[in-house]
């Protein structure tokens, strides 16, 4: 189930912060208010997942993949396309999240 309240924490966060760029300073309601709940769901979320998965295990995923998932938010949704720095890093940062689920022995497997 811990999985399960991590994938649903990464999805929140993500929501949450690609809405930020909606919100203009905060000064619009409805944009605001996906930012405020999508964060406080994301944490709650997080917060259920650190009961059974470490925390440096279960934060390395949740920032990982929200890094990758706000990319793609940005060049699907904003036209913002990563040049090609940018793609290597978020390959490497998938490639991390691979290696901590693979071999480490502090994941929950």
């Amino acid at each position: 189930m811990a999985f399960v309240y991590l994938a649903l924490a990464i999805v929140a966060e993500v929501v949450a912060t690609s809405a930020l760029k909606a919100t203009e300073g905060f000064t619009r309601l409805w944009p605001s208010l996906i930012v405020v709940v999508g964060y406080v769901l994301a944490f709650y979320m997080l917060s259920l997942v650190l009961r059974t998965i470490p925390i440096g295990v279960a934060y390395a995923i949740w920032a990982g993949m929200g890094i990758v998932l706000v990319a793609l938010v940005g060049a699907l949704v904003f036209g913002q396309r990563p040049d090609l720095p940018a793609v290597l890093g978020i390959v490497l940062i998938i490639a991390g999240v691979v290696v901590i689920q693979l071999f480490s022995r502090i994941s929950v497997h």
